[in-house]
């Protein structure tokens, strides 16, 4: 997550009940779903399926807003919805407050061309053409001479990390440089909302690190409205700023996401976040006791930062339950941890309270 992004709470993207069923005749599905139907007895009485049940979020700009879910779940669907690749059977998705679904044939090329950028998991890279030009493609479809792209692109093949490569051609690369060169070719248009579909799926683990880390090192700075999809809860804890988890094409539960993992509202989020690696993905702030009138304990054995993990805090502290914190963020104190909230916080709340029924 970005801890020191520019974000603001200005809304980027704004879905409102949005529906989308797959069949002959979906607005009479429609009506079965307003009624309860349920997903599988759509399919089986009236052969339609849906894809998308009343779906609300709001997308903040300057945020990486991680929608995941099993396969299945809508999230590739949903994000296809953005920019219009697939038509809703009712809804309505707004982008800077105009309803994108009013678009007419010219706006919804202007959306595609200049406000959206697209990384696909397949890397989509036209084999004919060389790196500096695949990267300058959407600049070209707009009419931007060869010269002047490819100075473009040039730029931003160096900036994640393909220097030197322009002139190579797409098979000369290896998997993770191919995507590189997607996320330079979605950086190259300049666009202020990039689309990310399982972006880093294909990649070998090392490699798929690789490519979380420089995208978030590219956020520092960009302050891109990012939104990304994926079925990895370890690749969406670590990304993203706002947490949107699917389930049968509906929202399970959203919101930030050490709020998620600390509180998951649905058996099927805690099945999900059963297996994580708390202490490695968990923040000091999640779990830390704001200031009071009383001031800094005199107590405290040092000061910690407010976005260190858990992790380093136990290497910290030894494994020494009697300490605790005075939490800093720019350079000022906001909290205190004690050391006794961090390990309740390593237990998964459905095992605490199991564990307190049993004992």
């Amino acid at each position: 997550m970005i801890g020191d992004a520019a974000v603001t709470d200005n809304v980027k993207i704004s879905i409102r009940n949005l529906y989308k069923i797959f069949g002959a005749d979906p607005k009479a599905a429609l009506q079965h779903v307003l009624d309860g139907t349920s997903k599988p007895d759509l399919l089986k009485e009236h052969g339609h399926v849906l894809g998308l049940r009343d779906i609300n979020v709001d997308i903040r700009e300057g945020d990486i807003t991680v929608i995941m879910g099993l396969s299945g779940s809508g999230k590739s669907t949903l994000i296809r919805h953005l920019n219009r690749l697939i038509e809703p059977t009712a809804g309505q998705v707004d982008v800077d407050g105009e309803d994108v679904l009013a678009y007419g044939e010219e706006k919804l090329r202007n959306l595609r061309r200049q406000i959206m950028s697209m990384v696909f998991q397949k890397f989509a890279l036209l084999p004919h053409r060389t790196v500096a030009e695949n990267a300058g493609t959407t600049l070209g479809v707009r009419g931007v001479s060869k010269r002047e792209y490819l100075v473009e692109a040039d730029k931003w093949l160096d900036r994640v990390g393909l220097h030197g490569y322009g002139k190579h051609y797409p098979h000369q690369l290896s998997g993770g440089m191919q995507q590189r060169v997607g996320i330079a070719r979605a950086l190259t248009s300049n666009s202020p909302i990039m689309l990310m579909d399982e972006a880093f799926s294909a990649l070998d683990p090392l490699i798929r690190t690789d490519m979380q880390d420089l995208l978030l090192e590219l956020q520092k700075e960009l302050h891109k409205t990012i939104v990304f999809i994926t079925h990895d809860l370890d690749e969406a804890l670590k990304l993203a700023d706002h947490l949107v988890i699917l389930k049968d094409g509906y929202v399970v539960q959203q919101g930030e996401p050490q709020h998620i993992l600390l509180n998951p509202n649905d058996p099927y989020i805690e099945d999900f976040v059963s297996d994580i690696n708390r202490a490695r993905v968990l923040r000091v702030r999640s779990i830390m006791t704001p200031l009071d009138d009383s001031g800094v304990p005199p107590e405290a054995h040092g000061e910690v930062g407010f976005d260190d993990t858990l992790e380093s805090m136990i290497a910290r502290s030894g494994g020494d339950t009697s300490h605790s914190y005075v939490v800093v963020q720019n350079g000022k104190p906001v909290g205190t941890l004690e050391m006794t909230s961090l390990v309740r916080a390593l237990v998964p709340r459905i095992a605490s309270e199991s564990g307190a029924r049993k004992y």
